[in-house]
């Protein structure tokens, strides 16, 4: 566990490093950090269907079904029922005050199962632990542009959104140290985490590109897919 640790460490800064990017208007940052959206979407999907689905449900058995669905809807209502503004990427219009705080409400649950997924997936291979990091460290940038540009839309200082940032950091790596201590987490865990993982993929970051003209966004979504299976080719040789 203490690999999954190290990786939700990692993690947590990519939070951070978004966050950055907005407070120092880095033009050029998020318009990269963009491109993660659909990168990181590709790459999520191909990890969630192919990797985390089939190990859930070995895992789990006839309760994955149910587990992989409670995940999916969990996320749905923190972030789009429960949360009345959301939606990933730079927010450049004011928001209310109460947006930033609705915004870290509705991703703190999101965030904890990126630490549990994380946590999981170490918890059966190697491989798929570092294929699940690397998915879950291409969503946290983005994130963290999310979180802080409402934060600051809402009339909050610099500060606050990179604390804010921060705190969604926090969420990840408890979700790694409670998969450890908890017996359900340990055994059903990985089937949770894939509703997230995929309800943050389809339903969060692919909607974010889709609509918007041009090749490029387009191409990282399918380099993405592409990249993933790049990269456990090489992780099988490795590990």
């Amino acid at each position: 566990m203490s690999n999954a640790l190290w990786y939700a460490l990692i993690a947590a800064g990519g939070n951070l490093l978004g966050a950055a990017a907005v407070i120092r208007h880095a033009a050029r940052g998020l318009k990269v950090i963009e491109h993660f959206v659909a990168f990181g979407a590709g790459f999520m999907l191909a990890v969630a269907i192919t990797e985390v689905l089939p190990e859930a449900f070995s895992r789990s058995g006839g309760a994955a079904p149910a587990l992989v669905l409670a995940g999916y809807l969990a996320v749905h209502l923190t972030q789009h029922t429960v949360t009345p503004h959301f939606h990933f990427g730079e927010e450049t219009h004011p928001v209310a005050r109460v947006a930033g705080t609705s915004a870290l409400v509705g991703l703190l649950l999101h965030t904890f199962f990126d630490g549990v997924a994380i946590a999981s997936a170490f918890l059966v291979r190697p491989e798929l632990g570092m294929l699940m990091f690397i998915a879950i460290f291409l969503h946290k940038l983005p994130e963290g542009v999310t979180i802080a540009s409402l934060t600051l839309a809402g009339g909050r200082t610099g500060g606050q959104a990179v604390g804010f940032a921060g705190l969604l950091g926090v969420a990840t790596v408890a979700g790694v140290v409670l998969t450890d201590r908890v017996a359900f987490l340990v055994t059903h865990g990985l089937a949770l985490a894939a509703g997230v993982t995929l309800y943050v993929a389809a339903s969060n970051l692919v909607p974010e590109f889709q609509g918007k003209r041009g090749w490029g966004l387009p191409a990282a979504f399918f380099s993405g897919a592409g990249v993933f299976y790049v990269t456990k080719l090489a992780l099988d040789r490795l590990l």
